[in-house]
């Protein structure tokens, strides 16, 4: 069985709250990721996704420069624990309608999962 922390990204990538979203989406094309988590202070609030940034701004032709990443992001965050299964991790993600989750739990972060890293093994074995 293969577990989350085998195919997590343990590098984790933050904005914060009050930042401008043309700020995280340049950030998320220099890392190439698709995903910040977002914090207030020390505090983990929420996620901001390249498709919460196409949806709700670009889509509207809002100026991302004006907008803050609080104001778009997804919350609150759904989680997963390191050990479980990708099956139980697919599972949650379809539930909860969501292409990341954060691995870990309430006191710590080990990393990020997204529908990408689950699909990663699959790519690899069709090269």
């Amino acid at each position: 069985m293969v577990r989350v922390e085998q195919l997590m990204t343990r590098e984790l990538a933050c904005v914060e709250f009050t930042q401008a979203v043309s700020v995280a989406a340049n950030m998320m094309r220099i890392r190439k990721i698709g995903s910040l988590l977002v914090k207030r202070g020390d505090e983990l609030v929420g996620i901001v996704t390249e498709s919460d940034i196409v949806r709700k701004v670009v889509a509207f032709h809002f100026p991302s420069e004006f907008i803050q990443v609080g104001d778009i992001m997804s919350s609150p965050i759904v989680s997963i624990d390191e050990s479980d299964s990708i099956f139980e991790a697919a599972g949650i993600m379809q539930a909860a309608h969501t292409r990341h989750l954060v691995v870990g739990n309430e006191s710590h972060v080990f990393g990020m999962l997204s529908v990408r890293d689950l699909l990663s093994p699959v790519a690899k074995d069709e090269l």
